[in-house]
């Protein structure tokens, strides 16, 4: 069975430091065999939670949008990448409005209990991070890694790796950097490798 690989790219940036790191990690999974799709939240059109709690009821989000659409996507995928740039110590408007339509799983799991993901399931979907930071800072990641785990948690994906390069200012750009497209392009296959060994 073909391992389906979904790339979110986060940054409203096209073709910048952070969606190269992601091409790097897709390219990579392509290789070792996998399906591979990438979206740019940019270019879809949703709008931030309302704050509502009808999904509290229901466990549908009232507002039908380009949001709905994205999460189906990650739902039906078997490796999630989702990749943001750090801006202001976090990551961008476009990944945590995206990341808080989610309320509606999450109604779901722990209100309304008509979504469960067994430990299997989650051992067999596994959930990536990918970043860049301009920059040097050790801690400049930290304010982004609960917001993923958030995210991975509530749809059901083991959060397996990070793949994060900081210091752009210095290295003037990702291409520059002397290992973090190879490194992501090696992720990239070992996460499929191992996705395969658990099919």
């Amino acid at each position: 069975m073909t391992v389906n690989v979904l790339g979110i790219s986060g940054s409203p940036h096209r073709h910048g430091n952070t969606e190269t790191l992601l091409d790097g990690f897709l390219d990579g999974a392509k290789a070792a065999g996998a399906t591979v799709e990438k979206i740019v939240l940019k270019e879809f059109q949703y709008s931030p939670c309302r704050g509502c709690n009808a999904c509290h009821k229901t466990g549908e989000c009232v507002v039908n949008d380009d949001a709905i659409v994205i999460f189906d996507k990650i739902l039906a995928a078997d490796i999630i990448a989702v990749a943001s740039p750090i801006y202001s110590m976090g990551i961008t408007a476009e990944l945590k409005g995206l990341i808080d339509r989610g309320q509606y799983l999450w109604a779901r799991k722990f209100i309304l209990k008509t979504l469960f993901f067994t430990d299997d399931h989650i051992k067999r979907h596994k959930a990536l991070f990918i970043s860049t930071a301009g920059q040097s800072w050790d801690h400049v990641f930290d304010g982004a890694f609960p917001m993923v785990t958030a995210l991975f948690n509530g749809v059901g994906f083991e959060y397996y790796d990070n793949i994060i390069a900081n210091n752009m200012d210095q290295y003037g750009g990702i291409k520059n950097h002397p290992s973090a497209l190879k490194d992501a392009f090696l992720k990239g296959q070992k996460v499929v490798e191992v996705l395969e060994k658990l099919k």
